[in-house]
C-alpha cells in the first residue's frame, strides 16, 4: 500500500506560529506511527526540516488542489489533516474520493456535516446534548437583542477557536460579528456554558466508535477572542463515563465518520456537546505515546472497519504551544 500524507499547514508553508506548531507535530507523529510503511508526504519548501529519513518528502509547487488531481490516483491511501475553514477539508476529501483513492478518515459528506456547525446541531438534537444555538444572517444582526446572559458568537464553519468570542451587549456582539470570516451568510449564536473545556478521541470505522480518552483543554480568553493554548491527556473527571459515551453516540450518528474523530465539549453541570471534528486532532501527538497501539496504523485498520478490541492507556503527557512548536511533557 502507498500512502500520502497531507497536512494542509506544513504542504502550503503557512507562517502562523500556531498553526505551524500543531502541524507539524501532527505530520511528525503520522510519519513516526508509519515509518516502516511506503509513505510519502507533501512539505513546503518553508518547512523542509519536518520529518525524517524513514519517508519520502514531496515538494509541493504550485495549487495543491491541481497537484492532488493530477497525483493522487498514484497512492493507495491518503491521511488528511486540514481545516475546516472554507470547507477546505472538504474540499479536499471529495477531490480525493473523485479520483477513487482511498481517505484515511472520513468521508466528504461526514466532512461537509461536521465543517457546518449548524447543520451539525441540528443533525444531532434530540440524539445528544448540544448546546442551543441560533443561526443569524449577516443582513440581520441589527436586529439581534437577546443579551439577557454571555453569548458566544462564532462562524458556522470556522476551526478550533478561531473567530470565537464571548458577548455580553450589543457593541460587542456587533464588533464580534465585524471580524467573523466565512463562506456562509450567516453565523452561530450560543449560550454561554460556565465549566472546563474538553475532548474525546475516538476511532471510528463509519458504523460503530470507541472512545480513547478524554483530554483537557487549556483555553484562553481575552479580550481578541478565545485561544486553544494546549493541555493534556488522559483527564479524570467526574463526568468522564457520560462525556464518553456522549461523544461516542454523536459520532455513531452521523454516516461516514470514520478513521479519528475529535468531539469538543463543555463539561458544567452536564455535558454539552460543542463540535466534532472529523479530523485528526492535537491530542493524537499525546496519544500515540501512552496508547498500547501503534496509533497511525489503528486509523488505517478503523478506516477498513477494524476497530482495536484492546486499549490501554499509561502515562499522562501535557503539550503547550507556543512560536517553537508544540512542547510535550511526559508522566508516568
Amino acid at each position: 500500500m502507498k500512502i500520502l500524507i497531507l497536512e494542509y499547514a506544513t504542504a502550503l508553508g503557512l507562517k502562523d506560529p500556531s498553526i505551524y506548531a500543531e502541524g507539524t507535530a501532527m505530520l511528525n507523529g503520522l510519519l513516526d506511527d508509519l515509518k516502516d510503511k511506503n509513505v510519502d508526504y507533501l512539505i513546503s519548501d518553508a518547512y523542509i526540516e519536518v520529518g525524517n529519513n524513514c519517508n519520502n518528502p514531496i515538494g509541493l509547487t504550485g495549487d495543491l488542489m491541481e497537484w492532488l488531481d493530477e497525483n493522487i490516483p498514484n497512492y493507495d491511501s491518503c491521511f488528511v489533516i486540514a481545516p475546516e475553514e472554507k470547507f477546505i477539508l472538504y474540499k479536499i476529501t471529495e477531490l480525493i474520493e473523485k479520483k477513487g483513492t482511498e481517505v484515511a478518515g472520513s468521508s466528504s459528506e461526514a466532512v461537509m456535516k461536521c465543517s457546518n456547525k449548524y447543520e451539525m446541531y441540528e443533525s444531532l438534537k434530540g440524539k445528544v446534548p448540544v448546546i442551543d444555538t441560533e443561526r443569524v444572517f449577516f443582513y440581520d444582526v441589527d436586529n439581534y437583542r437577546d443579551f439577557n446572559k454571555a453569548k458566544v458568537v462564532k462562524p458556522a464553519d470556522g476551526v478550533s477557536c478561531s473567530g470565537v468570542t464571548v458577548v455580553t451587549n450589543l457593541n460587542e456582539f456587533k464588533e464580534a460579528v465585524s471580524n467573523l470570516q466565512t463562506e456562509l451568510p450567516y453565523f452561530l449564536v450560543q449560550d454561554f456554558i460556565k465549566g472546563i473545556s474538553v475532548s474525546v478521541s475516538l476511532l471510528g470505522s463509519g458504523k460503530e466508535a470507541i472512545p480513547l480518552s478524554l483530554n483537557s483543554q487549556n483555553i484562553e480568553f481575552s479580550e481578541s477572542g478565545i485561544d486553544y493554548k494546549g493541555g493534556y491527556v488522559p483527564l479524570t473527571h467526574e463526568l468522564e463515563f457520560e462525556a464518553k459515551k456522549v461523544a461516542k453516540k454523536a459520532v455513531e450518528s452521523i454516516k461516514g465518520l470514520k478513521g479519528y474523530v475529535g468531539v469538543d465539549m463543555i463539561l458544567g453541570n452536564d455535558v454539552h456537546l460543542v463540535e466534532i471534528n472529523s479530523r485528526i486532532t492535537t491530542p493524537y501527538v499525546a496519544l500515540k505515546e501512552i496508547l498500547n497501539l501503534n496509533l497511525g496504523e489503528a486509523i488505517l485498520d478503523s478506516v477498513h472497519g477494524k476497530l482495536p478490541s484492546k486499549m490501554t492507556l499509561n502515562g499522562k503527557i501535557s503539550f503547550c504551544k507556543d512560536s517553537s512548536g508544540l512542547k510535550i511533557k511526559k508522566y508516568e
